[in-house]
């Protein structure tokens, strides 16, 4: 299969500029250059940069060069957002961020170029950027933008507004400079993407070429992303290779297929072979586990997603390391002086605030050690400690967290 058909099979063409043939000419022909881009908004990526990264990566594996962008620049100013304006990121978080986002893109894409579009656009003039850039982008052209139309109801700063032509002159930089003719990204980012196509005909008279991937969206219609309130980190740090195990393996049946297809690097004849063990004993979750695995296991190596299944085991089954399920560390005397519950539970993070927790509690929600909880005023003691005087938590039916004492 041609990386063409497998990017159609797996769903990652979405809009092309120009004719798909050429596309596919290229996409299937002599290595080129590319790139796909990220705003340093936070000092990780998410699940959601993850699907694009994915769809570079493969990219990449065909041979064709891969040039990563952070945007030191555009992060500064902030890609505006259907609903409101962007909080302005300090000069030192940026910089803290590019850091972070850097490193876990060189793991995830080892062959990558890694770029920083502050280092063209610092010290650049405002009134060169209009002569030379603005000049070329009709006001009505930005207008007619998607995203731009959503906010004019509202209001868009001429920060945000202006955007798009930051972002589209990376692409003729990049061009001139690092002869990349492609730009691949999410398909929220089409307009910026054929702004700078636009660019690039207008003042170089050159053809360039890109297409989108879709956004990947969870089984209530929501995307991946830290703006959705359901963000999955790459950083260990911030989520753990058992959360993302957990979260993904807990993928409903409806998404399962669709998530083995854009994040997993498995072939077509493995990931359908694997779905139809799943249709035929759904019971098994055989695509669930596989997803979580490879995903896990792509970002973090294998030995943090061996630990990841033994910690599901422990949890879920009584088999397994408890070890290697998430776990935190409280005091001893707490416990023994008897701790309440909805403080034990909050503590433990599995719950927002406290009427959260209180509500997980009076609902049946809630057990410790395998015994249902649902006094809110119960303390917990000594009494309620298993063998190994630890506790499990368990909040809901997939939230596990293992409690020992100092």
């Amino acid at each position: 299969m041609s990386l063409y058909e497998d990017l159609k099979w797996r769903g990652l063409i979405k809009d092309v500029v120009g004719e798909e043939k050429k596309l596919q000419e290229l996409l299937d022909g002599e290595p080129f250059t590319f790139y796909w881009g990220t705003d340093p908004t936070a000092d990780s990526l998410h699940l959601g940069h993850y699907s694009s990264l994915c769809g570079a990566k493969r990219l990449a594996n065909a041979g064709h060069h891969p040039i990563l962008l952070c945007g030191g620049a555009t992060g500064r100013i902030g890609d505006p957002r259907p609903t409101a304006e962007r909080e302005i990121i300090s000069e030192e978080a940026v910089n803290n961020n590019i850091e972070g986002i850097r490193n876990q893109i060189k793991g995830i894409v080892p062959t990558a170029e890694l770029v920083d579009n502050y280092d063209w656009w610092n010290g650049r003039s405002f009134l060169g950027t209009l002569r030379d850039i603005g000049k070329y982008i009709n006001v009505n052209y930005m207008l007619d933008k998607d995203i731009i139309r959503r906010r004019l109801d509202t209001g868009i700063t001429y920060a945000e507004f202006s955007y798009m032509l930051l972002q589209g002159y990376d692409f003729l930089y990049l061009f001139q400079h690092k002869n990349c003719i492609m730009q691949v990204e999410g398909s929220d980012q089409w307009g910026n993407l054929t702004t700078g196509i636009d660019l690039i005909r207008k003042i170089l008279d050159k053809d360039a070429y890109g297409f989108t991937m879709p956004l990947i969206v969870d089984s209530t219609g929501k995307k991946f992303g830290k703006s959705e309130g359901n963000a999955l980190w790459l950083s260990k740090e911030k989520t753990s290779p058992y959360q993302i195990y957990q979260y993904l393996f807990n993928s409903d049946d409806s998404k399962v297929l669709e998530y083995l297809k854009v994040f997993t690097f498995l072939p077509r004849e493995q990931i359908e072979d694997i779905y139809r063990q799943q249709e035929a004993h759904p019971e098994t979750r055989i695509a669930q586990r596989t997803l979580a695995y490879e995903v896990v296991k792509d970002l973090h190596g294998k030995e943090e997603a061996d630990k990841a299944v033994d910690g599901a085991k422990a949890a879920f089954s009584g088999q397994g390391d408890k070890n290697n399920m998430p776990t935190i560390t409280i005091s001893r005397d707490l416990v023994a002086n008897g701790i309440v519950v909805t403080d034990l539970f909050f503590n433990a993070k599995l719950g927002g605030t406290k009427s959260d927790v209180r509500r997980l509690i009076e609902q049946g929600g809630a057990s410790i050690n395998g015994k249902s909880v649902s006094d809110v005023k119960k303390t917990v003691t000594q009494d309620d400690l298993d063998k190994d005087g630890e506790l499990v938590l368990r909040a809901g039916k997939k939230k596990f967290v293992r409690v020992v004492l100092n």
